[in-house]
């Protein structure tokens, strides 16, 4: 649950397939063009004018995600309230409660979360929340805490976070007002990142001119003798949106080298927060890449004689279907962040540690006070702090937590030696320990807005009884059905990966997978549980579904490289449910003549099916189909319809023939 900017530092500011800047003149259009700072003042004044119920509530959600995006979570936490007093549903309510949470009011937020599984229709789509608000609970009665933190003093005003040590100083990532360049990020207000070094004397000075720019750069990392540097940098749009990659530099003499570009990176996937291994040799970093486990994972690439290696995902007791980010290193010891590991909100700082040259201890949380209901991340530990009696380590960490100078701040943390040292580990009367790994998996279906609309939207999910799991693994077959609760269990296997296919009927065939390569064995942890959820799309016959992301440049019809990936997954699902016949539909605004708009749309649609048969798709099982400008999405005068609405009905679509 990321509430503010500093988790990917993307910007995106026009709507993909239009080539001109959009003129931002209501707070509908800022919100979507995620300019939340310009959008707030104008979604005030329209809720104020707003006479109609259904618009307020709208209005207000509107101006809560905008606050949260910002990090100012009593002001969302609000206009939630405010949106769900005004019929806005169960988004509100959710957002309503993961605030609560974010703000550690953790009672009242399981009796929300309570509230909104009834409101969904079920239960298991709270479950987690509210496990996780009782976890907090009880974390917080925490008597003698490992660590002890303080605020540091060279915070500003605006946002400082991902802490580094520099020789014997320090360097963050900050927006505050000496930033480079003239322009406000339209996200937050304030200006741009850049990186700063700070003496000890708590002033900070711009690190260097060849590495911050007039875009965003933050997150860096450095080898053990401070000459070569890494770091992420957020620029270079793409059909209007800025992805962020990783560069290199090299310390020439006094200077720093232009940066250089990492060659494995592919187009239009976030790469960001390096962090190099203590050898120099390790490249670690997050990445959204479509091959990860969801969200943003941990990749690991290696240097080579001729620069680094193709990265591998880290394994999946790190990874989750969520977030983990912001990896560091102190030794051998991995520290990163996560939102979906049990936690206390937001992002949580986890640590774990290698078991051999490919496992990875199961991750372990540091708890409060390092860990809060907010954003916690870029953990750093001093290397050259000499221990005492009292205080282990010392180091840095950032937060969004209230109670800060800014968005983000930086804290001091000083890990402490427990004054009653744990008992030494029993010598006789060993206990064979018995490791074992069991997969817990849901089958799943999508509770939608209007259950008769698949377009609607997405609300919840609950859990599909009488529902089939075939696992394939190592040249076995292992069958299941759920029961009520869409559950199915399995022992797992060492070094072994399983395809996962979930079926039932009128619904489509889904497959997913799970490996347990990588994963080691702790014997202070010798059963670990996973969970793994395989959503099955309902099959709506003759009902136009909406493909997200699927655009073309103005006037064309090829498809376009950001369009690919939707389609690879409409590709995939053909395969798993080779009965079907589909119709690929393109529809497109009412801008332009009739006839040129139906000619265009037919192109478009032919050129999706095309793709679809280049990747070895039956010709027989595809229908191209161009409607022109004959059925809108939404109905509204053409001179009258916003940009969004537009948009809506620029799209393509595909249905199930039979």
């Amino acid at each position: 649950m990321f509430r503010n900017l500093t988790f990917f530092l993307l910007i995106i500011f026009l709507s993909a397939g239009c080539s001109y800047t959009i003129k931002i003149k209501d707070g509908n259009t800022a919100f979507e063009q995620k300019q939340y700072d310009v959008a707030i003042p104008f979604l005030k004044k329209e809720f104020k004018k707003a006479k109609r119920r259904t618009e307020k509530g709208k209005i207000a959600f509107q101006l809560a995600e905008s606050y949260s995006k910002k990090n100012e979570v009593e002001n969302a936490l609000d206009w939630y309230k405010t949106a769900y007093a005004n019929n806005y549903g169960v988004k509100a309510l959710r957002g309503y409660a993961d605030g609560l949470k974010q703000v550690e009011r953790y009672e009242e937020a399981i009796e929300v979360y309570e509230n909104l599984g009834l409101e969904i229709g079920s239960p298991y789509e709270v479950k987690k929340d509210i496990t996780a608000c009782k976890v907090a609970i009880d974390w917080k009665k925490i008597e003698e805490p490992d660590y002890k933190t303080s605020t540091s003093d060279f915070n500003s005003k605006g946002s400082e976070y991902a802490p580094v040590f520099y020789k014997e100083q320090l360097i963050f990532t900050s927006d505050r007002a000496s930033s480079t360049g003239d322009e406000k990020y339209k996200w937050t207000g304030r200006n741009f990142m850049d990186l700063y070094l700070v003496n000890e004397n708590g002033n900070a000075k711009n690190f260097s001119s060849k590495i911050n720019t007039e875009k965003n750069e933050g997150t860096i990392t450095f080898n053990s003798d401070f000459t070569e540097c890494f770091f992420t940098r957020c620029a270079g749009d793409v059909n209007n949106v800025s992805y962020c990659k990783i560069f290199s530099s090299k310390l020439e003499g006094d200077a720093w080298s232009d940066p250089i570009f990492l060659g494995f990176q592919s187009e239009n996937v976030n790469y960001m927060h390096p962090a190099l291994s203590d050898d120099g040799e390790q490249l670690f970093f997050a990445s959204n890449h479509p091959d990860g486990w969801g969200g943003y994972d941990l990749y690991v690439s290696d240097r080579t004689p001729d620069g680094w290696d193709i990265p591998r995902l880290l394994s999946r007791n790190i990874n989750t279907k969520g977030d983990e980010v912001f990896p560091t290193f102190h030794k051998d010891t991995l520290y990163f962040s996560s939102d979906f590991h049990t936690g206390m909100g937001g992002l949580d700082i986890f640590k774990t540690y290698p078991l051999n040259v490919t496992t990875w201890a199961p991750p372990m949380n540091l708890h409060p006070p390092v860990n809060s209901g907010f954003d916690d991340f870029g953990f750093a530990v001093n290397e050259s702090y000499q221990a005492t009696k009292e205080i282990l380590q010392t180091g840095y960490f950032s937060s969004s937590r209230m109670g800060g100078k800014g968005a983000d701040d930086i804290y001091v943390f000083e890990k402490l030696i427990p004054k009653i040292p744990p008992p030494p580990p029993p010598v006789e009367d060993t206990i064979e320990i018995v490791y074992k790994m069991i997969l817990e998996g849901y089958v799943l279906e999508k509770i939608y807005q209007n259950p008769s609309d698949p377009n609607s939207s997405v609300i919840g999910r609950r859990p599909l009884s009488d529902a089939n799991v075939e696992a394939i693994f190592g040249g076995k077959k292992e069958k299941f059905t759920t029961g009520s609760d869409g559950l199915f269990t399995i022992e797992l296997n060492e070094e072994t990966t399983y395809d996962l296919f979930g079926s039932k009927s009128e619904y489509l065939t889904k497959k997913e997978y799970f490996s347990t390569k990588g994963i080691g064995k702790d014997p202070n942890n010798p059963t670990q549980k996973f969970e793994i959820e395989i959503v099955l799309d309902k099959i709506f016959k003759d009902r136009e579904i909406t493909l997200e992301n699927i655009y073309y440049d103005y006037d064309q019809s090829f498809i376009r490289e950001d369009a690919k990936p939707t389609l690879n997954l409409l590709a995939n699902a053909m395969r798993l449910n080779p009965s079907i016949t589909i119709q690929l539909s393109s529809h497109t605004d009412c801008r332009g003549n009739d006839r040129y708009n139906q000619e265009l749309s037919q192109k478009r649609a032919q050129a999706a099916v095309d793709y679809l048969i280049q990747n070895g798709l039956d010709p027989n099982r595809l229908v191209a189909k161009g409607y022109g400008e004959t059925s809108p999405a939404m109905t509204c005068a053409c001179n009258r319809c916003s940009e969004s609405e537009h948009q809506a009905n620029r799209r393509t679509t595909f249905k199930i023939l039979q």
